[in-house]
């Protein structure tokens, strides 16, 4: 059966879930599954977003490699990517090309439906994963601050009246980008073959009798699995991490796809530290690559209808040394790219403000320069695609951020 102790929006202990954060967890999904039908508003839009966190620093500069700078192979090395040959990329434009491992992220980018957002970075300057990751979710200017995340007070500010929005936490543990104040279901696909209805039956009917309230939750933590899952998409012993991906992005598209679904999601997929191995065309990049490019397809394709109003952002803690190590890989960097799909996004674009792979327009010497805030794209799309003013997102989504204006020209 489900491993219920996913579906809380608690943070769980490694000795698993406590009674009370299982009974609030229920609480929260049989709140959302009564919620009223969602209102369209008066331009008949009904806007999705949903927010993914690569966790280990992606490496940019092979995911949408600058084929144009006359400096990038030189760094790249034998990983680097190029117009032609063994190593050849999917060409974005007359300088940028796309990993050859996401042919479905460039046809959304040749339908206008994707963007990048190249030379990209979080305001965190230093090389720790956990205080990165700490900054990129929080959306403070430092590590440390606070245990909310930005999306969550995102949706704590939402406009009141015609749209009722919620939020799903995909994965083991509710991410820091959407713990906060608001209330939040999660959801996870079960790692394990579930069980038959029958035992899970007969183990609802023992709680019954036994704590009622444990039954109930019991009950909804059945009823959202069968929601996300159905009886088409049975998690197989030893799935691997990329075939995950896109388990867990048709689960929350499927979710997301109801009328009185959420609308807001967050996901995080780990793994992507290329340390050693990380390897061009073929190497472990590539595998998390098409992991998360057949992840994006999922959605396109569970969302259906909802899909021209939805907007995906894909971010990471921080980019990737700019020069390859001994071991064929990358180590911690600066400057990376965002990426956008969906079918509200203003797309078939690389936004960049490029500062050129010359030693000395290197960060520090060694990774790429960021010219663009990662807060000032997430602002962009806050504002034009969900409402939130301005001063609402220098002040309570992204505090101290008055400086870092929102991105124009993100939505279609």
């Amino acid at each position: 059966m489900t491993n219920i102790d996913l579906y809380c929006c608690e943070t769980h202990t490694s000795r698993g879930v406590s009674r009370r954060s299982l009974l609030m967890g229920a609480a929260t999904f049989a709140a959302w599954a009564y919620l009223p039908k969602f209102a369209r508003a008066a331009d008949g839009r009904d806007p999705r977003l949903v927010v993914v966190i690569l966790r280990g620093a992606l490496d940019g500069l092979a995911t949408v490699a600058p084929v144009g700078d006359p400096d990038y192979a030189g760094l790249h090395g034998s990983i680097a990517l190029s117009k032609d040959g063994p190593h050849a990329a999917i060409a974005l434009d007359s300088f940028f090309a796309l990993h050859p491992s996401m042919p479905e992220f460039a046809r959304m980018y040749k339908d206008k439906k994707a963007a990048v957002v190249h030379a990209v970075a979080s305001p965190y300057r230093e090389r720790s994963h956990f205080d990165g990751q700490d900054v990129l979710e929080s959306g403070f200017g430092g590590p440390g601050r606070v245990q909310s995340g930005w999306l969550n007070r995102a949706l704590e500010n939402l406009p009141r009246g015609e749209r009722v929005m919620s939020a799903l936490s995909v994965g083991p543990t509710t991410p820091l980008v959407l713990r906060g104040a608001a209330p939040t279901v999660g959801w996870t696909p079960a790692s394990l073959p579930t069980a038959a209805d029958d035992t899970a039956a007969r183990l609802l009917d023992l709680y019954q009798h036994r704590d009622p309230a444990l039954a109930s939750a019991l009950a909804q933590g059945l009823q959202i699995d069968k929601a996300a899952l159905g009886d088409d998409m049975k998690p197989k012993p030893g799935m691997n991490g990329v075939a995950a991906m896109r388990l867990a992005a048709k689960g929350a598209a499927k979710l997301m796809a109801a009328d009185d679904g959420p609308r807001i999601a967050a996901l995080a997929f780990d793994g992507w530290d290329t340390h050693a191995n990380e390897g061009g065309p073929v190497g472990r990049l590539a595998q998390l690559l098409g992991g998360l490019d057949g992840a994006l397809a999922e959605f396109e394709s569970g969302l259906g209808e909802r899909w021209r109003d939805t907007v995906i952002v894909v971010a990471t803690e921080f980019g990737r040394t700019a020069r390859i190590n001994g071991t064929d890989g990358t180590d911690h960097g600066t400057g990376t790219i965002a990426l956008l799909a969906g079918g509200a996004v203003n797309g078939g674009r690389v936004i960049s403000d490029w500062p050129g792979l010359k030693i000395a327009n290197l960060h520090e010497n060694r990774d790429l320069k960021p010219t663009t805030d990662l807060r000032g794209v997430i602002k962009g799309v806050l504002r034009d695609h969900l409402g939130l003013g301005d001063r609402v997102l220098a002040e309570s989504v992204f505090p101290e951020s008055a400086s870092v204006k929102a991105v124009q020209g993100l939505i279609a």
